[in-house]
Protein backbone atom coordinates (compact mmCIF):
# COMPACT_ATOMS: atom_id res chain seq x y z
CA UNK A 1 0.00 0.00 0.00
CA UNK A 2 1.41 3.55 -0.81
CA UNK A 3 1.44 6.63 1.12
CA UNK A 4 -1.02 8.80 0.94
CA UNK A 5 -0.47 11.93 -0.75
CA UNK A 6 -1.33 14.31 2.06
CA UNK A 7 -2.31 18.31 1.36
CA UNK A 8 0.00 20.60 1.90
CA UNK A 9 -0.60 24.03 3.97
CA UNK A 10 -2.21 26.03 1.28
CA UNK A 11 -4.15 22.92 -0.11
CA UNK A 12 -5.94 22.07 3.50
CA UNK A 13 -6.31 25.77 4.07
CA UNK A 14 -8.56 25.89 0.65
CA UNK A 15 -10.15 22.77 1.05
CA UNK A 16 -11.19 24.17 4.72
CA UNK A 17 -11.80 27.33 3.09
CA UNK A 18 -14.76 25.78 0.83
CA UNK A 19 -16.40 23.55 3.53
CA UNK A 20 -16.47 26.56 5.77
CA UNK A 21 -17.95 28.76 3.38
CA UNK A 22 -20.25 25.77 1.61
CA UNK A 23 -21.77 25.47 5.58
CA UNK A 24 -21.76 28.90 6.56
CA UNK A 25 -23.65 29.86 3.01
CA UNK A 26 -25.89 26.87 3.19
CA UNK A 27 -26.87 28.04 6.91
CA UNK A 28 -27.18 31.36 6.25
CA UNK A 29 -29.48 30.56 3.49
CA UNK A 30 -32.23 28.38 5.33
CA UNK A 31 -32.15 30.97 8.39
CA UNK A 32 -32.85 33.61 6.03
CA UNK A 33 -35.35 31.30 4.05
CA UNK A 34 -37.35 29.62 7.50
CA UNK A 35 -37.58 33.64 9.14
CA UNK A 36 -38.85 35.13 5.87
CA UNK A 37 -41.21 32.94 5.19
CA UNK A 38 -40.81 29.68 7.20
CA UNK A 39 -40.26 27.21 4.53
CA UNK A 40 -37.17 25.01 4.86
CA UNK A 41 -34.07 24.77 2.73
CA UNK A 42 -35.25 21.82 1.56
CA UNK A 43 -39.08 22.28 1.26
CA UNK A 44 -37.61 25.02 -1.19
CA UNK A 45 -35.11 22.23 -2.94
CA UNK A 46 -38.25 20.41 -3.52
CA UNK A 47 -40.34 23.61 -4.47
CA UNK A 48 -38.51 25.04 -7.01
CA UNK A 49 -37.53 21.81 -9.27
CA UNK A 50 -41.36 21.12 -9.03
CA UNK A 51 -42.30 25.04 -9.82
CA UNK A 52 -40.54 24.70 -12.95
CA UNK A 53 -41.71 21.34 -14.13
CA UNK A 54 -44.13 20.81 -16.97
CA UNK A 55 -47.89 21.25 -15.03
CA UNK A 56 -46.05 21.17 -11.97
CA UNK A 57 -45.24 17.64 -11.35
CA UNK A 58 -41.97 15.08 -11.47
CA UNK A 59 -41.84 11.01 -11.18
CA UNK A 60 -40.29 11.10 -7.77
CA UNK A 61 -37.14 9.75 -9.32
CA UNK A 62 -36.44 12.62 -11.12
CA UNK A 63 -37.43 15.11 -8.10
CA UNK A 64 -34.49 12.95 -6.09
CA UNK A 65 -32.10 13.08 -8.67
CA UNK A 66 -32.58 16.85 -9.73
CA UNK A 67 -31.50 17.62 -5.88
CA UNK A 68 -29.18 14.61 -5.21
CA UNK A 69 -31.08 12.99 -2.45
CA UNK A 70 -31.65 8.76 -1.13
CA UNK A 71 -34.94 7.70 -2.34
CA UNK A 72 -35.45 7.57 2.16
CA UNK A 73 -34.83 11.22 2.80
CA UNK A 74 -36.78 12.33 -0.26
CA UNK A 75 -39.75 10.12 1.31
CA UNK A 76 -40.10 11.95 4.31
CA UNK A 77 -39.83 15.26 3.39
CA UNK A 78 -42.60 14.75 0.66
CA UNK A 79 -44.93 13.20 3.72
CA UNK A 80 -44.17 16.19 5.33
CA UNK A 81 -44.70 18.64 2.58
CA UNK A 82 -48.13 16.46 1.68
CA UNK A 83 -49.41 17.11 5.57
CA UNK A 84 -48.59 20.72 4.52
CA UNK A 85 -50.31 20.46 1.63
CA UNK A 86 -47.55 22.22 -0.28
CA UNK A 87 -47.35 19.03 -2.63
CA UNK A 88 -49.23 15.57 -3.54
CA UNK A 89 -48.24 12.85 -4.39
CA UNK A 90 -50.00 10.21 -7.57
CA UNK A 91 -49.31 7.30 -9.14
CA UNK A 92 -47.40 7.24 -12.57
CA UNK A 93 -49.64 6.50 -15.58
CA UNK A 94 -46.96 5.15 -17.83
CA UNK A 95 -45.17 3.37 -14.98
CA UNK A 96 -47.16 1.28 -11.87
CA UNK A 97 -44.32 0.99 -10.01
CA UNK A 98 -43.39 4.84 -10.07
CA UNK A 99 -45.27 7.65 -8.45
CA UNK A 100 -45.17 11.24 -8.65
CA UNK A 101 -44.89 14.14 -6.76
CA UNK A 102 -47.25 17.66 -7.78
CA UNK A 103 -46.89 20.83 -6.71
CA UNK A 104 -50.57 22.11 -4.99
CA UNK A 105 -51.78 25.47 -5.09
CA UNK A 106 -50.47 26.29 -2.04
CA UNK A 107 -47.08 24.75 -2.89
CA UNK A 108 -46.70 27.36 -5.62
CA UNK A 109 -48.13 30.22 -3.28
CA UNK A 110 -45.03 29.31 -0.81
CA UNK A 111 -42.52 28.90 -3.92
CA UNK A 112 -43.58 32.11 -5.53
CA UNK A 113 -43.56 33.84 -2.26
CA UNK A 114 -40.68 32.71 -1.04
CA UNK A 115 -38.40 32.85 -4.32
CA UNK A 116 -37.67 36.65 -4.55
CA UNK A 117 -36.19 36.87 -0.86
CA UNK A 118 -34.32 33.81 -1.90
CA UNK A 119 -32.97 34.86 -5.13
CA UNK A 120 -31.91 38.36 -2.66
CA UNK A 121 -30.33 36.33 -0.10
CA UNK A 122 -28.11 34.62 -3.01
CA UNK A 123 -27.28 37.73 -4.21
CA UNK A 124 -26.47 39.42 -1.36
CA UNK A 125 -24.23 36.87 0.29
CA UNK A 126 -22.95 35.15 -3.25
CA UNK A 127 -22.49 37.20 -6.00
CA UNK A 128 -22.53 40.62 -4.65
CA UNK A 129 -18.82 39.82 -3.77
CA UNK A 130 -17.81 38.66 -7.00
CA UNK A 131 -17.22 40.57 -10.12
CA UNK A 132 -18.35 39.19 -13.35
CA UNK A 133 -15.06 38.20 -14.58
CA UNK A 134 -14.65 36.30 -11.19
CA UNK A 135 -18.08 34.48 -11.49
CA UNK A 136 -17.13 33.71 -15.12
CA UNK A 137 -13.75 32.14 -13.34
CA UNK A 138 -15.50 30.36 -10.84
CA UNK A 139 -18.13 29.02 -12.95
CA UNK A 140 -15.12 27.33 -15.32
CA UNK A 141 -13.54 26.14 -12.27
CA UNK A 142 -16.26 24.22 -10.88
CA UNK A 143 -17.40 23.12 -13.92
CA UNK A 144 -14.08 21.72 -14.23
CA UNK A 145 -13.82 20.02 -10.61
CA UNK A 146 -17.48 18.39 -11.58
CA UNK A 147 -16.61 16.87 -14.85
CA UNK A 148 -13.85 14.56 -12.77
CA UNK A 149 -16.34 13.66 -10.09
CA UNK A 150 -17.38 9.70 -10.80
CA UNK A 151 -21.23 9.25 -10.38
CA UNK A 152 -21.66 7.30 -7.64
CA UNK A 153 -23.85 4.15 -8.72
CA UNK A 154 -27.35 4.07 -6.87
CA UNK A 155 -26.91 1.41 -3.68
CA UNK A 156 -30.11 0.45 -2.76
CA UNK A 157 -32.29 -1.69 -5.36
CA UNK A 158 -35.03 0.54 -5.24
CA UNK A 159 -33.53 3.46 -7.01
CA UNK A 160 -35.85 3.58 -9.86
CA UNK A 161 -38.57 4.36 -8.67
Amino acid sequence: MTEPQWLDAREARLWQSYRDTHRDLMRALEARLIRTTGLSGADYALLHPLSVAEDGVLRTRDLGKSVGWERSRLSHQVSRMERRGLVCREECASDARGSMVRLTAAGRKAIDAASPDHVDAVRTYFFDHLTAEEQTQLAGLLDRIATNIPGEPCSTPDCDD
